[in-house]
Formats: C-alpha cells, sequence, structure tokens
C-alpha cells in the first residue's frame, strides 16, 4: 500500500485535502492526523472492521481500547449511555483540549472500538486540522497514537512515516505537535471519579472545577487477564530500541551516578545515551547526550520526550540514562511515560 502524505497549513487549510482524507476514513480506510497532543491513527469509530485495520496497523493488543474522537461536544450524548454532572462540567471547562473522558458506552460504539469494555473514551480536540478532518470524515474518529505498537508516540508526521509508511492510506502533516505528550483521561463511569493516565491537564487543574477526586496508581496492570480501561494502562509503552533506566535523586547526585553508569557500559564496547537538561547537559563526560530542553520550561520538555527517545534509535546505542522529572507541575505525566518507556527500571541515588 502506498501512504500517501498530504502537507496542511494551518493559516491556509486545504479542504480538498481534508474531504479528501475523510472520504478515505468513511470508506474504511486509515489517516493519521495531527492534534496538540501527538499524531493519532484514524479510522471509523462506529465501524469495527476500521478498529480491526488499527489495531493491525499498529500491531496492538485489541485488548487496548481507542479514544473516540469527536469535533463537537453535543456529539458525545450520541455514544455515551450516561454523561454525569461533573463530566459536563470537565467537558465545559477543558474541551477542546487535551482531557479525555470515559463514559458508559451506547450500543452504537462497536465493542472493537473499546477493547470489549462497556465503557468508551471520548476526546474533543483543539487542533483545527483534527477538528475539520473529524467532521469530514462523519464526526466519529477512533484513533490511538500514530505509532508502531509499544515505541515512542509520535510527534511530527516523520515519526509517522517511519512506523506507520505503507500500512495506512494517507498521513495529514501538520508539523510538530505543540504539547507533545498523550491527553489526560479520567474515568467518570464511575460514582467517583478516577484519574487514569496523568497529561497537562493536572489533577489541580481538574480538581478546581470538580473538587477531589482519585488517581489510579497502577501504571501496568500485573495480572495480564486484566483488561486496560484506559490506553496505555496494560502494556509497555513509548519505549525505544535501547534498554532505559531512570536515575532518580537530587541533581548532582544523578549527574554522578550516570557518567559512572556510562564509564562502566562503554568499558564492556556499550554505546551509551544520555537524557538530560540544559541545567546538567554539559556535566556528562561520556555517551550521546541529548537535552529535553530547561526544567523551568516543563512543556519544552513535554515536546521533545518522544523526539529525543526516537533520537536514540538512529545512534544505535545500546544502553540509555534518564534523568527524572518527578517534582514539576507536569512532572506526574512525563513521568509516567518514562517508567514505560522504561518498564520501571529506575535507580535510587
Amino acid at each position: 500500500m502506498e501512504t500517501l502524505i498530504k502537507k496542511l497549513n494551518y493559516d491556509k487549510m486545504d479542504l480538498s485535502l481534508i474531504r479528501e482524507a475523510g472520504a478515505i476514513i468513511r470508506r474504511g480506510g486509515l489517516v493519521a492526523f495531527p492534534t496538540e497532543t501527538v499524531y493519532g491513527l484514524g479510522g471509523d469509530a462506529l465501524n469495527p472492521q476500521s478498529s480491526e485495520k488499527i489495531y493491525a496497523a499498529k500491531g496492538r493488543p485489541s485488548d487496548n481500547p481507542l479514544i473516540v474522537h469527536i469535533a463537537e461536544k453535543e456529539d458525545v450524548y450520541k455514544i455515551a449511555r450516561q454523561v454525569p454532572e461533573k463530566a459536563k462540567q470537565l467537558m465545559e471547562a477543558f474541551w477542546p483540549g487535551p482531557l479525555t473522558l470515559i463514559f458508559p458506552k451506547d450500543s452504537i460504539v462497536p465493542d472493537k472500538t473499546t477493547g470489549g469494555l462497556d465503557t468508551v473514551a471520548v476526546r474533543m480536540p483543539s487542533d483545527k486540522i483534527a477538528a475539520a478532518f473529524i467532521h469530514a470524515a462523519g464526526g466519529f474518529v477512533a484513533a490511538p497514537s500514530a505509532n508502531a505498537s509499544g515505541r515512542p508516540s509520535t510527534t511530527m508526521a516523520e515519526h509517522v512515516v517511519e512506523d506507520l509508511s505503507g500500512r495506512i492510506e494517507m498521513i495529514l502533516d501538520g508539523g510538530q505537535a505543540v504539547i507533545g505528550l498523550e491527553s489526560t483521561i479520567v474515568d467518570v463511569s464511575e460514582e467517583h471519579p478516577v484519574i487514569l493516565r496523568p497529561g497537562v491537564i493536572t489533577k489541580e487543574m481538574l480538581e478546581a472545577v470538580i473538587g477531589p477526586l482519585e488517581t489510579d496508581q497502577a501504571l501496568i496492570a500485573p495480572d495480564s487477564s486484566v483488561k486496560p480501561k484506559a490506553p496505555g494502562m496494560k502494556y509497555r509503552h513509548y519505549a525505544p530500541k535501547a534498554v532505559l533506566t531512570i536515575v532518580e535523586g537530587e541533581s548532582k547526585a544523578v549527574v554522578e551516578a550516570v557518567n559512572h553508569l556510562a564509564a562502566r557500559a562503554e568499558e564492556e564496547g556499550k554505546r551509551v545515551g544520555i537524557i538530560a537538561t540544559d541545567e546538567t547537559a554539559d556535566c556528562y563526560q561520556y555517551g550521546t547526550v541529548r537535552s529535553l530542553g530547561a526544567r523551568c520550561h516543563e512543556e519544552e520538555i513535554s515536546m521533545h520526550l518522544f523526539d529525543v527517545l526516537r533520537s536514540f534509535d538512529e545512534t544505535d546505542v545500546d544502553c540509555i540514562y534518564s534523568e527524572s522529572f518527578g517534582d514539576a507541575k507536569i512532572g506526574q505525566a512525563i513521568m509516567n511515560r518514562l517508567l514505560k518507556a522504561a518498564g520501571h527500571k529506575v535507580i535510587h541515588v
């Protein structure tokens, strides 16, 4: 299959290309498209065969639910059996934007889209290309991140080409995603809302709207028979090809530990990668060092995280050591992705 790559300009959008992409979805095909978070791999959310194609293109387990993307708030009532009052408050505060809500699903949504669950994950992106594309596609687009399953998510069209070229019909190129981390996920299907995945919409921001809510602490379910309720809860995600280890502790101690680990690895003939920040990048004496940006600009760190993880695949490093990011405003979201990429391999110093 030839994958068409179509460049789009946000200031002067080519609506004919948007309609062409929408037509592909309507006839059961797949299109990768930009959102403000990461690129999504879109198919018709109400067509079970489309969901099967998404799982096949990504190599994704079929019990990992897909997020349904909409372009109008009112459309949530067509696919959710119940919309609680707190969900309405969150929709009013954060839609369109990087927030996914999980509702009891209506029977119109195929089980193939929800991984066999009786709930449906719904998001309304703020990205202009995404909104126009969803409208053109019929209003309900199932879309996980547009990467091969397990690999770092895609924040640029070039990443999508690396992973999915030849497997899907079209890629809409809207440039680099401005956030770079997937949406926050909140389960509103039960009496008490629960955060299932952290993102740039933080717990504090959510609680300012609806009051106290819980956070699901399980990052990877230990029981393989448990169905994940949201994308990314069960399986290893975001992983580069090299073995990634997170080194956690006070900054000076982390630098010393990483230098020691990198030196020992190079003595063993291994190629080393190091994930640093602008404040520490010059302190490392070994390996290939990549900075995510300055710690005071955490939005920059989130934007660059997946791109940096992917860049190490090009350098063919054998092992990667990363600083931790647990204390920033969105540090929980950044660490959530790093921990999954590392398979929870952490050294405390």
